[in-house]
């Protein structure tokens, strides 16, 4: 799959180690930079006889070095992905792919004057529920598209730097936009902060779309379990894609008819839908691979990271106003 590309690892920390395995066994890994010690040392256990440093120049300055995966705090990947793009590196960025959507447009800039490939780690959009429920989606299995809430809780995970919303929320972002097909008309977004004063631990974000379809997101840090949750409400039937449970995606062949203008629940069954047992990540990783061998664009490319981020800015901007809501249409 790999073939001669050659791929350095910048950040071995609690997910660069998942990407340091999967390359490795992918045969791509031949570098991983980590300024802190345990990373390294990490690495050198994960991909035995791969080479470790504690510079990302190091990366950047090789020849011998055609792509970097950037998993490092979100606040560098701006920084590490433009230094890469302008050094002729292919670039795979950690979810978000900065913290402005004008950085994002910027690195997408940079990614088309130096004809690189650049992709970002919307990793749920390669998880095999996801493509399934996109398809169902698309071949009309579930008629027109109502709604989508979805639940993405935990205890844990608890951030100092960046609040739950861009922690958590990127992937249910990207995966409903996906899903939906279009960006939201506005926004808003409630939350709480109650650990690190000003840094919200839960938040609630209301999106609604020209088309009359609405969306909410649900992230904490600060949830007595863990729950990650999408519940796609069509006009015939609905999805649930659960990624705690045995059946990951259950189809529900359940809607409401009118008679008389009195609504009335048809309730046909469910089925769980047989899905393939492939790692996400290792998709993931595959197709950027894949994408470096054959220079088409990825599914997760730079205007997919835009769109996400100028969702979240926008939500950002209504927890700041206490939920007051934020067109898209202006920014």
């Amino acid at each position: 799959m790999s073939g001669t590309q050659r791929i350095a690892l910048l950040g071995c920390g609690y997910w660069g180690k998942n990407l340091a395995r999967n390359f490795h066994e992918l045969g791509a890994l031949r570098l991983v930079c980590d300024p802190a010690e345990a990373g390294r040392i990490a690495a050198a256990k994960i991909a035995p006889g791969v080479s470790t440093s504690a510079e990302f120049d190091d990366a950047l300055q090789s020849g011998d070095i055609d792509a970097v995966a950037i998993a490092t705090p979100a606040e560098t990947h701006f920084d590490l992905a433009a230094a890469a793009l302008k050094a002729g590196k292919d670039v795979f960025v950690e979810k978000p792919l900065a913290l402005r959507a004008c950085e994002g447009e910027e690195l997408s800039r940079l990614a088309g004057e130096h004809g690189r490939i650049l992709m970002v780690g919307h990793l749920l959009e390669f998880h095999p529920a996801v493509v399934r429920l996109h398809k169902l989606i698309q071949d009309g299995e579930l008629g027109n598209l109502n709604y989508i809430y979805s639940n993405r809780l935990n205890f844990g995970k608890v951030r100092t730097q960046e609040n739950a919303l861009w922690s958590f929320a990127p992937h249910d972002v990207a995966v409903i936009l996906r899903l939906l097909g279009e960006m939201p008309a506005e926004v808003s977004c409630t939350g709480g902060s109650f650990l690190t004063p000003g840094l919200a631990d839960v938040t609630v974000s209301n999106l609604r779309f020209h088309s009359g379809r609405r969306a909410h997101i649900f992230v904490s840090w600060l949830n007595p379990f863990k729950e990650q949750k999408l519940v796609v409400m069509g006009e015939q039937r609905m999805a649930v894609f659960d990624d705690t449970a045995g059946d990951k995606l259950v189809l529900y062949d359940q809607h409401v008819d009118m008679q008389d203008t009195n609504p009335v629940l048809q309730k046909n069954g469910e089925q769980a839908i047989t899905l393939p047992g492939d790692e996400p990540l290792r998709l993931e990783c595959e197709h950027f691979l894949e994408c470096l061998t054959t220079r088409r664009g990825p599914l997760t490319d730079a205007a997919s990271g835009v769109r996400v981020l100028r969702v979240l800015e926008a939500c950002q901007q209504s927890l700041q106003q206490n939920g007051s809501p934020v067109s898209l249409d202006e920014n």
